[in-house]
């Protein structure tokens, strides 16, 4: 076989370059792609923090439960108040 057979006006030479160079870009693209999606997802959260709102929210729950469990209140303004944090 003479050399640089592959690279001849035949046996589709230049297409197959174009192929090969065409997927493995789109190999690297979806490497990339991957390698993005992990770490965005890495901490559980899709890329997002809790928001200002849920932390007030599960620490004003987290303070009406200790306070229910302490004997402060009664289960009737226990619930009154979970609702209205819930709303």
């Amino acid at each position: 076989m003479p050399h640089g057979w592959m690279m001849g006006p035949g046996m589709l030479g230049g297409f197959m370059m174009v192929f090969w160079t065409i997927l493995w870009l789109a190999f690297l693209a979806l490497v990339i792609a991957g390698i993005v999606w992990i770490v965005r997802n890495a901490g559980g959260t899709g890329g997002r923090g809790p928001t200002q709102e849920s932390v007030k929210e599960d620490s004003a729950l987290k303070i009406l439960r200790e306070r229910y469990a302490r004997g402060e209140i009664d289960h009737q303004e226990f619930e009154e108040r979970r609702k209205n944090l819930a709303a």
